[in-house]
C-alpha cells in the first residue's frame, strides 16, 4: 500500500475517534453545568471540557474566554480551531474520498452521511438542541465503527484504520482522566463529597463506562477504582491497556502482511509491558497525574514513529 494510501486511512480513524471524544466531553460539561450547585459551579466543567481537548493555548489565543457559549461554540464549530467536531469530521471525510477504493460501500456511506448529516443539523444554539447534536455525532461514530468492523476485510486498510482509532482513542482516555483527577472539582467541595462522586460517574458515562464499573468492583464510584478499571483493566475497551493491547495487534498485523518488524512495533511492545507489570497502587503512589503524562508523551512517541515507519 502507498504510503499516502495508509495515511489517509490511519488519519480517517483518528478524526473520527476524536470528534466523538469531543462529543463526549461537550456532553459531560452540559451534564455537570445543569447541577444545582453555586453559581460559579458551572465554570469547572467548561473549563475541564476545554482541557480535556488539549486547544486550551488555541482558545486563550483567540481572545476568548471561558464560558458555555465560548466553549461549546469553539469544540464543535469554530473555523480556527482545527480540531473541532466540525473540522473532524469533515477531515475525516475528505481523507476518506482521497482513498474511497480501500473502503467498503457501508463504510462510505456511513462516513459520508456523518458529514451530510452534520452540515443539515447547522450550529444549534439551544442546550436541548446542541445534546441532540452530539447525539447525532456519537452515533455517527458508532455507524462509523459498526460499518468498518462488519464489512471490511481484515488487511492493511483495515489495520491502519483501526490503528488511528485506537491511538486517538488512549490519548483521549488519558486526557479524560487526568484533567478530572486534577482540575474539575471546584475550590471549596470536599473530595468524596456529592459533588465529587457526580463527577467521576459522569466521566464514567462520558466512556460508556459506568455499567461496567458496576460489574467489576459492584460497588460505590471511588477514584481509584476508576482509574484501575480505565488505565489497566484489559477487558475495559477504552481503558489505556486495552488500547495498547490493541495497537500493539495492530502493528503485528501489519508486520506479517508487510513482511518486517520495525521500531513501532518495538516501541509499542514495551509499553504494552509495562502495562502488564503495572498496580494501581504502584501508580497512585507515584502519583497518577505523572502516570498520565509520561504516558501523554509515550503514546504521542509512538504515533511519531508509526507515522516515519508507514506514513512517511
Amino acid at each position: 500500500m502507498l504510503s499516502r494510501t495508509a495515511d489517509s486511512l490511519y488519519w480517517t480513524g483518528r478524526y473520527m475517534e476524536r470528534a466523538d471524544f469531543l462529543a463526549r466531553i461537550l456532553e459531560a460539561a452540559v451534564r455537570l453545568a445543569a447541577l444545582p450547585t453555586r453559581d460559579d459551579a458551572a465554570q469547572p466543567a467548561w473549563a475541564g471540557a476545554l482541557a480535556s481537548s488539549g486547544m486550551k493555548g488555541a482558545f486563550d489565543a483567540g481572545g476568548r474566554t471561558v464560558s458555555e457559549k465560548s466553549v461549546r461554540e469553539f469544540l464543535a464549530f469554530a473555523a480556527d480551531n482545527p480540531t473541532s467536531i466540525k473540522a473532524c469530521l469533515t477531515r475525516a471525510r475528505t481523507n476518506a474520498r482521497s482513498v474511497r477504493t480501500a473502503l467498503t460501500i457501508e463504510l462510505w456511506e456511513a462516513i459520508n452521511g456523518a458529514f451530510n448529516g452534520l452540515n443539515e443539523l447547522g450550529q444549534p444554539t439551544r442546550r436541548d438542541d446542541f445534546v441532540g447534536y452530539l447525539d447525532f455525532v456519537k452515533a455517527t461514530a458508532l455507524a462509523v465503527e459498526g460499518a468498518a468492523s462488519r464489512t471490511m476485510l481484515r488487511n492493511d486498510a483495515y489495520w491502519f484504520l483501526r490503528l488511528g482509532m485506537a491511538l486517538e482513542r488512549a490519548d483521549n482516555t488519558a486526557r479524560l482522566l487526568d484533567v478530572k483527577y486534577h482540575l474539575l472539582l471546584p475550590p471549596g467541595e470536599r473530595v468524596g463529597g456529592q459533588l465529587d462522586y457526580f463527577q467521576w460517574t459522569t466521566l464514567l458515562r462520558e466512556v460508556s463506562a459506568l455499567t461496567a464499573y458496576r460489574w467489576v468492583y459492584r460497588g460505590s464510584v471511588r477514584p481509584w477504582l476508576v482509574a484501575d478499571l480505565l488505565v489497566l483493566n484489559r477487558q475495559m475497551p477504552r481503558s489505556l491497556a486495552s488500547c495498547q493491547g490493541m495497537i500493539v495487534s495492530y502493528l503485528e498485523r501489519l508486520a506479517t502482511d508487510y513482511g518486517r518488524r520495525g521500531p513501532a512495533q518495538r516501541l509499542a511492545s514495551a509499553h504494552l509491558a509495562r502495562f502488564n507489570a503495572a498496580r494501581i497502587e504502584d501508580i497512585f503512589q507515584s502519583g497518577l497525574h505523572e502516570y498520565i503524562q509520561a504516558f501523554l508523551k509515550e503514546n504521542n512517541a509512538l504515533g511519531a514513529a508509526i507515522s516515519d515507519q508507514y506514513l512517511a
